[in-house]
């Protein structure tokens, strides 16, 4: 169940740092609010799963899901561009997690 929880908390750190970006500074409310619940879930979620994965394992993967998740959205979204050499540093990021993930014993 800790993967889940770290997997869940991974998501909501997309959602809140796509809301953080929507924010504008925090100048717009709704943005903002989502901001704010959004990253106290993902905390939340990544303090829990780190009950019985590693400091190490949960919190890079944790990053690693916000960062690609964040390449993502950026590029889909705000048009943010998709050299290859960014691409590159995503997939080596993506393969790091899955690394990390089949090398972790829960």
């Amino acid at each position: 169940m800790a993967w889940v929880y770290l997997f869940l908390a991974g998501i909501f750190e997309v959602v809140w740092s796509t809301a953080m970006k929507e924010s504008h500074g925090f100048t717009r409310l709704i943005p903002s609010i989502i901001t704010a619940v959004f990253m106290l879930l993902s905390v939340i979620l990544l303090a829990i799963s780190m009950k019985t994965l590693p400091l190490g394992t949960s919190y890079t993967i944790w990053v690693g899901i916000g960062a690609i998740g964040a390449f993502i959205l950026g590029v889909t979204m705000f048009g943010e561009s998709l050299s290859p050499l960014r691409v590159t540093a995503v997939l080596l990021i993506f393969a790091g997690v899955i690394l990390l993930k089949v090398a972790t014993k829960e």
